[in-house]
C-alpha cells in the first residue's frame, strides 16, 4: 500500500475538547487525542456530509454521528475520527442534492441513487487505511453502525477488536432513511428505531 504523509498538522481545541489535527492529501483529515499506538484507539470513519455535518439538515443522521463521535473520542482519551471526502457516499455534492430531490417524489436512498445511475455507495477507504497506516495504527475499536467499514478495515490487515454502535434517534423526517440503512443496506441498527 502507498504511505502518505500529512500536508500540515496542528492542535485544534473544540467545543468536545483539545484534538491534534492533519489534514492530508485531498482535503481529508484526521483529528486525533491519546497515544494511539499504545492501545487499539476509539475510530470513526466519517464520510464528509455537509448537509448534515455543517447546515444541520434533519434528512439523515451524519451531523448527530459526528458530534457524537467527537464527544466520545475526547472523552475516551485515545482515538482518532478520520473525516473523509466522501459526499453522499461517495456520489458528490451535486448528485447527492438531485438524490435528495428524487426522495421527495418518494423513492428511498438507495433508489434514489439508482435512479441516477450510481451505485448504492462509491466509498472507498484506501485512503483511510494509508492514513491508520501512516499513524501505526493496527488495531482499532470501530465506531460503526457500517459492516462495510468493518469490511474494509479486516480484509486490509487492521484488526478490529470491537464494534461500538453509534445509533442516533430518528426524526420524524430522517426514520424512513434511517430504516432504509438497516434493511437494504444492512446498517446494524436495533430492531427498533428509536
Amino acid at each position: 500500500m502507498q504511505s502518505i504523509t500529512p500536508l500540515a498538522q496542528t492542535t485544534l481545541p473544540t467545543r468536545h475538547g483539545v484534538f491534534q489535527l492533519a489534514v492530508f492529501a485531498g482535503d481529508n483529515v484526521v483529528l486525533w487525542v491519546g497515544d494511539i499506538t499504545t492501545q487499539p484507539p476509539l475510530i470513526r470513519l466519517h464520510s464528509e456530509c455537509l448537509t448534515g455535518d455543517v447546515f444541520g439538515s434533519q434528512k439523515c443522521d451524519c451531523g448527530e454521528q459526528l458530534e457524537a463521535a467527537l464527544q466520545r473520542i475526547h472523552a475516551d482519551g485515545c482515538g482518532m475520527l478520520l473525516y473523509l471526502r466522501q459526499e453522499g457516499r461517495g456520489i458528490g455534492l451535486v448528485n447527492k442534492i438531485k438524490a435528495y430531490a428524487l426522495q421527495e417524489t418518494g423513492l428511498d436512498t438507495v433508489d434514489a441513487n439508482r435512479a441516477l445511475g450510481l451505485p448504492d455507495d462509491m466509498r472507498d477507504y484506501t485512503l483511510a487505511l494509508q492514513m491508520l497506516q501512516y499513524f501505526g495504527v493496527t488495531h482499532v475499536r470501530l465506531l460503526t453502525n457500517n459492516p462495510s467499514k468493518i469490511n474494509a478495515l479486516t480484509s486490509n490487515g487492521i484488526q478490529v477488536v470491537s464494534r461500538e454502535a453509534i445509533q442516533m434517534v430518528a426524526n420524524s423526517v430522517n426514520h424512513d432513511y434511517m430504516q432504509t440503512k438497516k434493511t437494504r443496506m444492512g446498517h446494524l441498527l436495533t430492531d427498533e428505531l428509536p
